[in-house]
């Protein structure tokens, strides 16, 4: 692959990118897509075409902020990380800056396609995204709840598919869970971050207790439910646990990684809960994708 191209990949981080999706599926079922479209013969495929400029307007949000993220941190790169694409020469500081721009405004353009909510929430997401990238991320407190929000806000997008969203208090659970990764994230260079695992796996802990208290329907749901919450407390708590024990950055990292990836396992057991085992494992699906580009890209 063309280096300058391949720079630009690395910049997009294309392995978060199945997170982003899984998003919007999973907002899309709380907004009761799968109900509404069996009930709803009057809908036809409308559904199906917003859900997927929904899925492309997250994606290009989601890489329009890593993006710029990248570009914001262009200093502090060239001594932490000299091997990402801007600091390396592979890619020009403005070339990023036009290119993460581009896939921020193709997302909010896309998200207006939909209804004129799903726009507003996507320029409110675009804002917040710029607003962490630029500033709130180097706060203790500030940047994690910054970025949980951001999550939040994807997660109430794929809410608004049918131009009304009744359930966006439950835009808590990812705000709690990108809260605790953003925490991890802080020893990610240095290590030393035991008092962010343990608040991190408290708040992982509530997003399990919350996922299970609004499922609508736990008596009948709960063996559907039960292989996808084992699956996701799996994949966050075992890291985590290593990363408390050997506190070095090697297994902090692993722990962000595994983290940010099994928001895709999240997603799905919300899918589970509102929709049935059968849209959680598409959902699901996602993850094996997510986990062969993190072989080839940097997830952090």
């Amino acid at each position: 692959m063309n280096t300058v191209l391949l720079g630009y990949s690395k910049l997009a981080r294309p392995a978060n990118l199945p997170t982003a999706m899984a998003d919007i599926l999973a907002g899309s079922s709380i907004s009761g897509l799968t109900f509404l479209i069996t009930t709803d013969t009057s809908l036809n495929g409308l559904p199906y075409l917003n859900l997927v400029l929904l899925i492309f307007s997250s994606i290009f949000l989601y890489a329009g902020g890593v993006v710029l993220n990248d570009v914001f941190d262009f200093k502090i790169d060239q001594i932490e990380r000299p091997e990402r694409p801007i600091p390396k020469g592979d890619v020009s500081l403005k070339g990023a800056s036009f290119f993460g721009t581009g896939l921020l405004l193709s997302g909010i353009f896309l998200s207006f396609f939909v209804n004129q909510l799903s726009g507003i929430i996507a320029v409110v997401l675009a804002l917040m995204i710029l607003l962490y990238d630029s500033f709130s991320k180097k706060y203790q407190f500030l940047g994690p709840l910054n970025m949980g929000l951001c999550r939040a806000l994807n997660l109430i997008l794929g809410m608004s598919l049918f131009g009304e969203i009744f359930h966006w208090m439950y835009a808590v659970i990812p705000l709690l869970y990108i809260f605790a990764i953003t925490l991890i994230s802080r020893g990610e260079v240095y290590g030393e971050n035991k008092k962010h695992i343990i608040w991190a796996g408290l708040l992982y802990a509530m997003v399990v207790f919350i996922i299970l208290m609004i499922t609508p329907d736990i008596r009948t749901q709960w063996i559907s439910l039960f292989p996808f919450m084992g699956l996701f407390i799996f994949l966050i708590y075992h890291p985590l646990i290593r990363a408390y024990r050997v506190n070095s950055p090697e297994n902090i990292k692993k722990a962000v990684v595994s983290g940010v990836l099994s928001i895709i396992v999240l997603d799905a057991s919300l899918a589970v809960a509102f929709d049935g085992w059968q849209f959680g494992l598409i959902v699901l699906l996602l993850l094996p994708l997510s986990y062969i580009l993190a072989k080839i890209f940097a997830v952090t």
